[in-house]
């Protein structure tokens, strides 16, 4: 089992990625709302830090907030729900888009397998 990540910033594909993991048989998830660590530095009128300007081309000023989804999936799941990350999103590998990631789990608690 693998605790997966995404972290969005694109939030206008969330729902379309929801659909299609709850399409692809995929069942719960916790999205939360998120803030990258340079919209909070920029938003501070007290931090100067030299990095700062060079930093700020990397993201987008306009946007505010992204979505974190976190969800237990099995671990032959991986790639079915990257493969849909990817078709609504255009690709991570996009600027600004976001990133994704799982770790093992070891340990649950609370879970209901489906029959």
């Amino acid at each position: 089992m693998q605790f997966f990540v995404l972290v969005l910033n694109r939030e206008e594909c969330l729902e379309p990625i929801l659909e299609g993991m709850l399409e692809a048989g995929f069942s719960g998830a916790t999205i939360l709302n998120s803030t990258g660590m340079m919209r909070v530095l920029d938003g501070d009128d007290n931090v100067d830090l030299p990095m700062l300007g060079l930093l700020r081309h990397f993201y987008s000023p306009e946007r505010k907030t992204s979505k974190t989804l976190f969800t237990l999936i099995d671990d032959d799941k991986r790639d079915q729900v990257m493969k849909i990350i990817n078709e609504k999103t255009g690709g991570l590998d996009k600027p600004d888009t976001g990133i994704a990631f799982s770790l093992p789990v070891s340990f649950v608690e609370g879970v209901r397998k489906e029959a």
